[in-house]
């Protein structure tokens, strides 16, 4: 092996090492960024039903199927939110037991 080989292979090998420091950081905002976009998904979903349940309560619904369909797909919304939640504190539970 040549120096110029081996002083690519160093700088290739450096700079792996810079992008796995910084990915960390990025992964943790990522998966922030994943939990922020669903709990507001479900709460716009969520805000949208009562709107529409407000308007039904008033009379000013012309497509009742639409307003059952909108709290229908609310409902499975919100539940699989609270699905992903308890797997979630689930997991951290089990990691928070694991014995070091």
């Amino acid at each position: 092996m040549t120096i110029a080989a081996i002083d690519a292979l160093q700088s290739a090998a450096v700079q792996v090492q810079a992008q796995a420091s910084t990915a960390a950081v990025p992964a943790a905002a990522q998966f922030d960024a994943l939990v922020h976009s669903g709990l507001t998904g479900v709460n716009r979903t969520l805000l949208q039903t009562e709107t529409d349940a407000q308007r039904l309560a008033v009379g000013d619904v012309q497509n009742l199927h639409q307003v059952m369909i909108h709290m229908e797909e609310a409902k499975a919304s919100f539940q699989l939110f609270l699905q992903v939640r308890n797997r979630l504190l689930d997991a951290y539970q089990e990691v928070m037991r694991m014995q070091i």
